[in-house]
């Protein structure tokens, strides 16, 4: 700096968790957004639970296992909302952010490190997912389809679903050369999960080859745990069991995408 010239701007530091400030960014973008996302997050289940809870329950006149059945689906339709809300921001959001608006490499031209933009992005996910969830609870219990006041911790485990699915699909969506495979695994992973992981009907009605299938998806483990949560009853699992399952996926997950994450930012 030369004599007469203002000195130079101080650089803005880095809160101390630095996932913090890409946290922050992401939740300015959703103030401005959130009420496109409402049909999706929310609306659509809370519908869905009418449609199938009320409607197609109407007819099951002994229930499932001896509960009503819209006191049955409720559960699935939550494990199943933290599935749908986590894929659709783990998905074209992630591939969005690398090929066409270039997010995360303006992120990592800052001070940030990979595993900063990466925990930065999935806390918001797990956000999203919390906050669908939450909204989804108080409806429900408008409805009187809560059973136990264990029905509180469908809050964590379906944050602990939006994670397990959440952390694997940024490594995919990372790593895949056009938006045409996201649309795939939608097709091939995402609508076979929902519609077999016992969400809708019991899993033990499936072939045992499928039901194996069934229960080696994550968000089988979240159906059990949340089913159980707010009817009140054990899981048909082990409640240890289930979690670090999906503790597993949420890990296994992290350690590919920021691999993928670190291929691509770091040259």
């Amino acid at each position: 700096m030369t004599r007469g010239e203002p000195p130079a701007p101080a650089r803005p530091a880095l809160p101390r968790v630095p996932a913090l400030a890409v946290l922050s960014y992401f939740l300015v973008g959703y103030r401005r957004t959130w009420r496109s996302g409402a049909f999706s997050s929310f609306l659509l289940p809370v519908l869905t639970m009418v449609g199938f809870g009320l409607g197609v329950g109407a007819y099951i006149d002994q229930g499932v296992d001896g509960v009503r059945y819209l006191d049955w689906i409720v559960p699935g339709l939550m494990a199943s909302t933290a599935l749908q809300v986590a894929v659709a921001d783990s998905t074209w959001p992630v591939y969005s952010n690398f090929e066409w608006a270039k997010v995360y490499f303006a992120q990592g031209a800052t001070p940030l490190r990979v595993g900063d933009i990466l925990a930065g992005h999935l806390l918001y996910v797990l956000f999203r997912v919390l906050a669908s969830i939450v909204a989804f609870l108080l409806v429900t219990a408008l409805f009187g389809a809560l059973r136990s006041p264990w029905a509180l911790a469908v809050v964590p485990v379906a944050g602990l679903v939006g994670l397990a699915l959440a952390a694997p699909l940024f490594a995919y969506a990372a790593v895949v050369d056009s938006d045409s495979w996201l649309a795939m695994a939608f097709r091939f992973a995402v609508i076979p999960m929902t519609l077999f992981a016992g969400v809708f009907f019991p899993v033990e009605s499936l072939p045992a080859a499928l039901r194996w299938l069934a229960y080696a998806t994550p968000l089988w483990h979240g159906v059990d745990l949340c089913r159980a949560a707010t009817l009140g009853v054990a899981p048909q699992g082990s409640v240890v069991g289930h979690l670090l399952y999906l503790a597993a996926w949420v890990v296994g997950g992290w350690l590919l995408a920021h691999r993928a994450f670190r291929r691509r930012l770091i040259v």
